[in-house]
């Protein structure tokens, strides 16, 4: 069978018209990265390059802690992103966007354990009205670009937001997630973290009996600017990360075409 090709239009994040073989979340994956991605088949998802990544491995039934420790591309999308400002408590596990296949990334991104994504960094002025600095992050889908566009609106929040933005908690960092192997989206340069003086992290907040209690003191509305330029944020899982926001255009997409349909 042919495969599914799709395009992007110029500043937009939307899905391919659907025939035949669409499939909702693969047709925003590959819209999401046009730059990168030239559309998939039954089995795969296809680069530009002509390099094939398997779409599903196949098992079902995985484990919360499998889907986080091997997960394939379609797992990407097993829990659906909970777009706009009406924050809710996340049920237990209920994570989207923590579900990342590291070979997808790391192609599209780069390793920066072998100096291929410091090369790519660019900087970008934060909140400069107010004395924010620079970050740096990678141009690769234009993410400085994307990142930019949120400051631009960031700053015309009322001053009183500046204390949960400023000084930013960083951008690139070639590290892994704490207490994991697996690599954090700061290796890719593809997410920022704001200041962490009205940071929550689950880690921080969990019980003795290992139980996790939703925490948040960062303002939806910085969330939602953040969501408009295919951020998605860390608030918004049970393992929460108030400060922390990467893109993820993709799942942006799906939410805003109300993806999965009920």
């Amino acid at each position: 069978m042919a495969a599914r090709t799709c395009a992007i239009a110029l500043g937009a994040i939307g899905l391919c018209a659907a025939p035949a073989l669409a499939d909702p979340a693969l047709d925003a994956l590959i819209a999401a990265y046009p730059d990168h991605l030239a559309g998939y088949d039954q089995k795969d998802v296809i680069w530009k390059d002509g390099t094939r990544m398997t779409i599903s491995d196949g098992r079902a039934g995985k484990s919360f802690e499998d889907l986080l420790g091997n997960p394939d591309i379609k797992d990407q999308f097993a829990i659906p992103y909970p777009l706009g400002t009406d924050l809710k408590v996340p049920a237990v596990n209920e994570d989207p966007g923590r579900i990342r296949n590291e070979p997808f990334f790391l192609k599209m991104y780069g390793d920066c354990r072998k100096g291929e994504v410091s090369g790519r960094l660019k900087p970008v002025a934060w909140m400069p009205g107010r004395r924010g600095g620079t970050v740096s992050v990678t141009t690769v889908n234009g993410i400085n670009e994307r990142l930019a566009e949120v400051v631009k609106e960031l700053e015309k929040l009322p001053t009183g937001m500046t204390q949960y933005l400023v000084p930013s908690a960083g951008t690139y960092n070639c590290r892994t997630i704490a207490n994991t192997s697996r690599l954090s989206v700061h290796a890719f340069a593809a997410a920022i973290d704001v200041n962490s003086k009205f940071a929550d992290y689950w880690e921080w907040s969990k019980g003795k009996d290992g139980k996790v209690a939703w925490k948040n003191r960062v303002p939806a509305a910085i969330g939602d600017i953040f969501e408009r330029h295919g951020f998605i944020w860390g608030a918004k899982w049970y393992h929460f990360d108030s400060m922390h926001f990467e893109y993820r255009p993709e799942l942006i997409a799906l939410a805003r075409q109300g993806w999965p349909r009920r």
